[in-house]
């Protein structure tokens, strides 16, 4: 079992920045992917960004430029560093593990609003 708790989310204004932490406990190893999704209210869940324990990333285009996905394989935390955030970005946003199975926290709220 893996637990995945988020924070850092909140209330910004367009144009600025966040960063999302994630912590994981449990059986967790440098070989789990780790990532961010992101869910609005009626649509699907979507990919935002992952990272392997290698180092490895990819992002949604929506979010190439603007995002940063970092890891600490030695305190098993991972980072999303958002940048430039639009309305567009509003979502709650899932942290997820996967290897031999996938994991989920349960989430944190991000809203970009004037």
């Amino acid at each position: 079992q893996v637990q995945l708790v988020e924070s850092g989310g909140g209330l910004v204004q367009p144009g600025e920045s966040l960063r999302l932490s994630c912590t994981a406990s449990g059986n967790i190893n440098s070989a789990y992917i780790m990532g961010w999704h992101r869910q609005v209210p009626g649509k699907q869940r979507e990919l935002v960004a992952f990272i392997s324990g290698t180092g490895i990333t990819s992002y949604a285009d929506s979010v190439k430029g603007r995002f940063t996905i970092t890891r600490i394989n030695a305190n098993n935390t991972i980072y999303l560093e958002m940048n430039s955030l639009g309305p567009e970005d509003t979502a709650v946003y899932y942290c997820y593990a996967n290897w031999l199975s996938a994991y989920w926290g349960p989430g944190t709220q991000v809203t970009v609003s004037s």
